[in-house]
């Protein structure tokens, strides 16, 4: 079953930690709604306009997510969000033609560094039940902890 044209189930769900540890990170009904309006609305434009797409965190189980340390408010155990890069874009061109021409919920620029194309992903989330915020940040490392910045940060 595929969540749009160029992305199946299984990419979004794959998880190495998941099989390593033999957990069950397949979706609900409820999220696999969420997951189709996250590809629509977000993830399969991105492919459409920039090519491949790379998904590096997808939907997590809330026991997966508890097993690689989420947060327990992840988006990602909603399947309201993803973590991708894009082979033929920079870091910073996918999160800002997102910004200028995408509804999202938030948008994270993580871990990028300036004059580093290919540095970092993106994160974006949708939500497909509620008002998306439109919310932008920079998850920069400050002491060894990851900060949220407001806005791009580069």
């Amino acid at each position: 079953m595929n969540l749009s044209t160029n992305f199946p189930i299984s990419e979004y769900t794959k998880s190495m930690t998941a099989i390593r540890k033999g957990i069950d990170n397949s979706m609900s009904d409820k999220h696999l709604i969420s997951a189709k309006a996250l590809f629509k609305h977000i993830v399969q434009p991105v492919r459409d306009q920039f090519g491949i797409t790379n998904i590096s965190s997808g939907y997590r189980s809330p026991k997966l997510n508890r097993a690689i340390g989420g947060s327990a408010r992840s988006q990602h155990s909603k399947a309201e969000a993803a973590d991708f890069e894009c082979q033929h874009a920079s870091t910073i061109q996918v999160a800002e033609w997102i910004a200028d021409n995408l509804d999202f919920d938030q948008l994270i620029l993580e871990f990028y560094t300036p004059g580093d194309p290919s540095s970092g992903w993106v994160h974006c989330s949708y939500k497909s039940t509620a008002k998306n915020r439109n919310q932008i940040l920079t998850a920069v490392k400050e002491d060894g902890k990851t900060v949220y910045k407001s806005g791009f940060v580069t």
